[in-house]
């Protein structure tokens, strides 16, 4: 943290303090965010406990990975967007598809036609 100090004064300056670090045996640790995913590999985690507030350091071997943005759209609702559109099974999965499993927008974009 500091450098040049020795690890034991350190340590004894951050238990006068009331700081409390442990070490977390991670094997890998991800981060998700709305467009992506954050991987860590290799990670070294630390937890620091301070005044009853935790807070993570993470350092290590970061990739990204996009995400996939495949909905998952079940029967019900295709047949529902079916029999408002009187369309085929595969125009009303397209249809929530392109408007990620909305009903509504995938009917309207289809009445339109």
């Amino acid at each position: 943290m500091f450098p040049g100090m020795n690890p034991r004064e350190m340590q004894k300056a951050m238990k006068r303090l009331g700081i409390k670090q442990e070490e977390i045996d991670a094997e890998v640790v991800i981060i998700k965010t709305a467009d992506k995913d954050l991987i860590i590999n290799n990670p070294q985690v630390s937890k620091v406990n301070m005044m009853g507030q935790e807070t993570f350091q993470v350092v290590g071997e970061i990739s990204e990975a996009a995400k996939d943005s495949k909905v998952e759209i079940n029967e019900d609702d295709m047949e529902t967007v079916m029999k408002q559109t009187n369309c085929s099974k595969e125009e009303a999965l397209e249809a929530l598809q392109n408007s990620n499993g909305n009903l509504a927008e995938a009917i309207l974009k289809l009445q339109k036609k």
